[in-house]
């Protein structure tokens, strides 16, 4: 700038040389000016970055906040200074800033190709994930991946929000791929292992829990879901020694002792069902649906111990606060109605010897001044018994074949075709068949034209009150 003004001193007060000075300028100061203008941009560029403000640089962290800050003030898009202080946030683990920080340079990635979009797409992610930002967190991954696939943080972290979303089948590729390049990361090793789970791949999960267990062997978790591994592969006894020791845990007690209780029910070890459910039952903080399951599991343990009056207590209570859980209304009107009718109760669920000799009984009760001699009895199962006896009276004598079906429902035409092919074998005169129950009408018209009577529950209710204090001959 000092040789421009000394340049225009001389055009303006040499006279005489005016007219020489003037065509001398005319074509030098241009040329002056556009060197300055150049000399000026090449130290501009050298001492400042490309928004006009020198490099964020060899400053101690305190003066790096407040010099980056300054300019953020200044400029809210200055990259450089963003750039800085996301760096720092994202280090020292404050996450919702360096969120921020990261959130405004991924807009800037468009117009500024000296931006890392990758390197600023893994970090505002990540930390979106560290402050519960799951969408921002899933959406930002889902674009870093679409760079780069090979990046062990991208990989793992999609995986883990996948198995939130409960995307299993990417959960596990993805997990699958982070796990080739940290094989002993515990994480990795986990949500895949439970991913697998999620997708009935019980031996591979296994396999994969297993490890889990032994890098972390107080991860409870884990534990019940190799349990449940076991379980749905059949061993059941690896899996009742694992729910069993759960059993007692504050968190996963409830549900590990509906596994070990279901276990020990579906064994018919009945006794051993009620002490899980009521261990169960016994933790101060149950999720609603196990604490229904539980209380339902243990009527039917009650049930099958025929302790009615237990079993009705629990079916009251789920009735109470779910009218509508599984079949509980059902339950709850017929085993209210079995408690207070002890011989109805004997009929449909007592053991098979106490349910002959009620039968037996009947037997008795259709023809009380006849001669009855039991000739024959058979049993299907828990379905129905078969009683053929002779009947003598004054007037008359047969062979009569009784079927006693242990139902509340329907009973069908089936049964009772068979009942009719049994009846010629045998060479009985005529037929009978009981149920607590009722019968189809399909039932009904197949016996209208044979000798076959059809006793249903009202009926049968009445003759059961007749049977108290009969005796029966041995």
């Amino acid at each position: 700038m000092q040789l421009v003004n000394h340049f225009l001193s001389l055009t303006f007060f040499d006279s005489s040389n005016h007219n020489d000075t003037m065509l001398t300028a005319a074509i030098i100061l241009p040329a002056i000016i556009g060197i300055a203008v150049i000399l000026f941009v090449i130290s501009y560029r050298h001492n400042k970055g490309d928004n006009g403000k020198k490099k964020l640089k060899g400053k101690d962290k305190a003066a790096l906040i407040r010099e980056a800050t300054r300019r953020i003030a200044q400029n809210p898009k200055d990259a450089d200074a963003l750039k800085a202080l996301g760096e720092i946030y994202y280090n020292d683990g404050v996450y919702e800033k360096s969120f921020k920080m990261y959130e405004t340079l991924l807009d800037l990635c468009g117009m500024n190709k000296e931006l890392d979009e990758f390197d600023i797409s893994l970090k505002y992610a990540l930390s979106a994930l560290k402050i519960k930002n799951m969408e921002e967190a899933y959406k930002s991954l889902v674009i870093a991946r679409t760079m780069r696939q090979d990046v062990f943080e991208v990989n793992f972290n999609l995986g883990y929000l996948e198995y939130l979303r409960k995307n299993y089948e990417k959960a596990a590729s993805l997990l699958n791929q982070a796990r080739k390049d940290q094989p002993e990361h515990l994480q990795t090793l986990r949500y895949l292992g439970h991913s697998l789970l999620k997708l009935q791949k019980y031996k591979e999960a296994i396999v994969i829990l297993r490890k889990v267990i032994d890098l972390e062997p107080e991860d409870k978790e884990t534990l019940f879901a190799i349990a449940q591994c076991y379980n749905n592969l059949g061993q059941n006894d690896q899996a009742i020694r694992i729910f069993t020791h759960l059993r007692p845990d504050p968190q996963l007690g409830p549900a590990a002792a509906l596994y070990a209780g279901t276990i020990h029910l579906n064994a018919h070890q009945t006794d051993k069902a009620i002490i899980d459910f009521s261990i169960g039952l016994k933790h101060l903080t149950i999720s609603p649906d196990i604490l229904l399951e539980l209380k339902y599991r243990l009527a039917a343990a009650y049930i099958k111990e025929q302790n009615l009056s237990s079993a009705i207590k629990y079916l009251e209570e789920i009735n109470s606060a779910n009218p509508a859980y599984r079949d509980v209304p059902v339950l709850l009107r017929k085993y209210s109605e079995l408690n207070s009718n002890q011989n109805l109760q004997t009929f449909l669920i007592a053991p098979t010897s106490d349910f002959l000799t009620l039968c037996r009984k009947l037997v008795i009760s259709f023809f009380p001044y006849a001669k009855v001699k039991v000739v024959d009895i058979s049993v299907q199962k828990n379905e129905y018994a078969d009683i053929l006896a002779e009947i003598s009276t004054k007037k008359w004598e047969d062979l009569i074949l009784f079927r006693f079906v242990r139902t509340a429902n329907q009973v069908g035409e089936l049964i009772l075709r068979d009942l009719y092919a049994r009846i010629k074998e045998v060479k009985a005169g005529r037929g009978f068949c009981l149920a607590a129950g009722s019968f189809t009408d399909g039932a009904k018209e197949f016996v209208e034209a044979r000798l076959i009577d059809l006793i249903e529950k009202d009926d049968l209710i009445k003759r059961l009150t007749t049977v108290d204090y009969m005796r029966i001959e041995t």
